[in-house]
């Protein structure tokens, strides 16, 4: 699709969770002109009800646009994304970027660029982070490698959607790297803001006046102050599930093995991840890996 306007990009925006809404969001109000496709047509018909196209399938997606921008989950997914049934990949047209947004293997990264680069393809790496507030404000962070003609393509796009936009490198898995190694510092906080209102309510400290002083204190993390909110609340609505950290503390771990480099604060994390997984909180919020410690009341929902 052209348009008089050279700025004016058409940009197809693949998953509409939490943060891919955000981010075409920030795209359209920026004044692209928008595709979006979600496994959840009725997502991608009631953001179109605002401005945009929806789209059934990545591959009709695909004809429409000169950049996609994958806000799925996992490798997996974006494997469906471009080579599954009607994936997105065989309907490209040469020049095309693709913008992979998810947590991953960084050599997996590494050889998706490859493989789309063999089909005339372009291919920027471009985990992100920041949460779905940020995501729908534009303000998120963007880690980002890629070849320079990639980041050619994107123009200014990346800057619609991030206020941190990070060029890590000139061939991709640099960015997934950076991303993972968020994740250890992410996963490990979470776990332990979970372990220190976990021993608060054993020894008898009322819940709140914990978090009041913490978050005025030097043991504070950003963590500590957003997910323990969760836990006063009572609500595990999940804004990112314990299964999420499954994932990514064992991406991290993978990595580290490959170079039989230690990780025990990370190893530690993992396994408290799994245990609230294991005993059924795997799709509630990170937050409720505080569920895994014994003798506690937790807070009730209000």
């Amino acid at each position: 699709m052209t348009t008089d306007n050279p700025t004016v990009r058409s940009i197809g925006v693949i998953g509409l969770g939490a943060m891919g809404s955000g981010m075409a969001s920030s795209l359209r109000r920026a004044g692209h002109q928008l595709h979006v496709c979600d496994v959840r047509y009725e997502a991608a018909q009631a953001f179109a009800n605002e401005g945009g196209t929806a789209c059934k399938t990545p591959a009709e997606l695909a004809q429409s646009v000169d950049i996609i921008v994958s806000v799925v989950v996992n490798a997996e997914q974006t494997e469906q994304v471009l080579f599954g049934k009607d994936g997105a990949a065989a309907q490209m047209k040469p020049g095309t970027l693709f913008i992979m947004c998810s947590t991953v293997d960084p050599n997996w990264s590494v050889a998706l660029e490859q493989r789309l680069n063999d089909l005339g393809l372009l291919y920027l790496d471009a985990p992100i982070s920041g949460g779905a507030a940020k995501a729908a404000s534009g303000q998120m962070t963007m880690m980002t490698s890629g070849h320079a003609d990639a980041y050619a393509q994107a123009g200014h796009v990346l800057e619609c959607m991030a206020a941190n936009v990070y060029k890590l490198g000139d061939r991709a898995g640099y960015g997934s790297k950076v991303k993972i190694i968020n994740q250890l510092l992410a996963g490990v906080h979470i776990a332990a803001a979970a372990e220190a209102m976990a021993l608060g309510l054993r020894e008898g400290v009322a819940a709140d006046a914990l978090y009041e002083v913490i978050t005025h204190s030097a043991g504070n993390s950003w963590m500590f102050e957003n997910r323990m909110a969760h836990v006063l609340k009572g609500d595990y609505t999940p804004l990112s599930a314990v299964d999420i950290f499954v994932k990514d503390l064992g991406l991290v771990l993978d990595t580290a093995r490959a170079t039989k480099f230690p990780l025990p604060l990370s190893a530690t994390a993992h396994q408290m991840f799994m245990q609230a997984s294991t005993a059924g909180h795997g799709r509630e919020d990170d937050a409720a890996v505080i569920k895994i410690f014994p003798g506690i009341t937790l807070p009730p929902a209000h």
